[in-house]
């Protein structure tokens, strides 16, 4: 047991034939007695949790040992079978084609589903992909622009293509550059491809090359000559990507 006497209590020692009574007596006797007071009562709790640890320890060891011995058995049975069972594989049943092929058949329905044959913001029409913008440049930086985005700007080789893009112009009420100029060689109209045009829709009284106009927008119902340094909206176009299935 250790003393309850409190550190701070009084006590009483006889001094020259006298009672003194001293109010504080040594902190030092006193810390010793609680430290040794604190690890008789600490000792049990170390004790048990030494047995503790070497408790799971054991038991850790015993359940790895079982799957050991487990193992063991597994093979010792599989290498004890007759030789006519040991590497005899069974033919699929017709119920198990079917499965296999309904699952293929699924996947394939998924992945169509998720292809996506234009990129996000982009329209579809007749097998290619159409991107208007939203902002306005220059006729070469439409160029520039369309070719960051693996395209080119829009070359017209139908009178659908051309319906296609008018719908939308109109619309929206837009200037748009398309891939037409002759500003290599004036009246000589070719498309950004390097292709010679043969299939126009001009507007009445166009091209006019007023003020040296040598780049073509399409406005309203047709085209129109401008200038190249004009900021204009601007259509890109790349083939559309094909999709499982298609």
């Amino acid at each position: 047991m250790c003393d309850s006497k409190e550190p701070g209590d009084p006590e009483e020692e006889m001094f020259g034939g006298q009672k003194v009574t001293r109010k504080y007596p040594g902190l030092l006797r006193s810390s010793r007695s609680l430290s040794a007071c604190l690890t008789r009562a600490q000792l049990p709790l170390l004790l048990l949790l030494i047995s503790l640890g070497f408790f799971m320890l054991l038991v850790a060891t015993l359940v790895q040992v079982s799957r050991i011995h487990q193992s063991l058995q597994k093979e010792t049975r599989d290498h004890q079978e007759s030789p006519s069972q040991v590497g005899v594989s069974q033919e699929p049943t017709r119920s198990d084609l079917e499965d296999v092929l309904q699952q293929l058949t699924w996947m394939n329905a998924t992945l169509a589903g998720l292809c996506r044959p234009c990129p996000w913001k982009w329209e579809l029409f007749q097998g290619r992909c159409y991107f208007f913008s939203q902002t306005q440049d220059i006729w070469k930086d439409a160029i520039s622009a369309c070719q960051n985005l693996r395209a080119q700007l829009v070359v017209i080789n139908s009178t659908e293509e051309q319906k296609f893009l008018k719908s939308w112009n109109v619309r929206n009420n837009q200037r748009t550059w398309i891939g037409l100029s002759d500003h290599h060689n004036e009246g000589s109209w070719k498309w950004v491809d390097s292709s010679p045009l043969q299939l126009s829709f001009w507007k009445e009284g166009e091209p006019n090359n007023h003020g040296d106009e040598d780049c073509v927008e399409l406005y309203s119902d047709g085209w129109n000559d401008n200038r190249c340094n004009t900021e204009n909206f601007w259509t890109c176009e790349k083939p559309s990507s094909s999709c499982p299935g298609s």
